[in-house]
């Protein structure tokens, strides 16, 4: 299959940014009413830079019967156990800020969810989005099971081959200890929709 050209992080970030907080993709249903998930659903997590900008934007393209059945950022692949956001920040748990979607594969798929996950940021700069730096910025794809794993090192390879032409830095990794992050992170930017502003803008 092949891959369109990505809009670079920063385009894209920059447009969906711009959307005013009456947008209907911030309602927080039905995602995030639907707790008791069906038994064929499954989950993504991906860290991709702050993780208030990653929750907003896959709220916004796959939100609204779009197949994101909910959505939790947290943090993943660190070493310490229950980690605040202040630790993290430090870059001293090894987590990274990362975002835990539940989503049903009948409306879209693990491969749809990763090519946009590498459309909406750079994976390119290692340890960076922007001016965020750290490993907690890091770009990667904590995958649930070997069919994931495998999916995820496929489209990674493609991505750098024909989207950047050169290798990201995006780690692929199986997915260890979820840790919710604190509740004020929750739906941050539709709580506080003047609380981010892009870079790019």
């Amino acid at each position: 299959m092949a891959f369109a050209a990505p809009a670079l992080g920063s385009t894209l970030f920059s447009r969906f940014f711009r959307s005013s907080t009456t947008s209907p993709f911030l309602s927080v249903s039905p995602e995030s009413a639907t707790r008791n998930m069906a038994s064929g659903t499954q989950t993504a997590t991906l860290a991709a830079g702050c993780f208030w900008g990653v929750e907003h934007l896959f709220r916004k393209e796959f939100g609204q019967g779009k197949g994101l059945l909910d959505a939790k950022v947290g943090y993943s692949g660190g070493r310490t156990a229950s980690p605040s956001y202040r630790a993290v920040c430090t870059g001293d748990t090894g987590h990274a800020e990362a975002l835990q979607v539940i989503f049903d594969p009948s409306l879209v798929s693990y491969r749809s969810l990763l090519e946009f996950f590498y459309r909406m940021h750079d994976p390119t700069t290692k340890n960076r989005q922007g001016p965020d730096i750290g490993t907690q910025y890091r770009s990667a794809i904590f995958t649930h099971g070997d069919e994931q794993l495998r999916i995820a090192r496929e489209v990674t390879e493609k991505v750098s081959k024909e989207w950047y032409k050169q290798t990201v830095s995006t780690e692929v990794v199986p997915a260890g200890q979820w840790w919710d992050a604190e509740e004020y992170h929750q739906l941050y930017l539709h709580k506080n929709p003047a609380g981010y502003e892009c870079p790019a803008q």
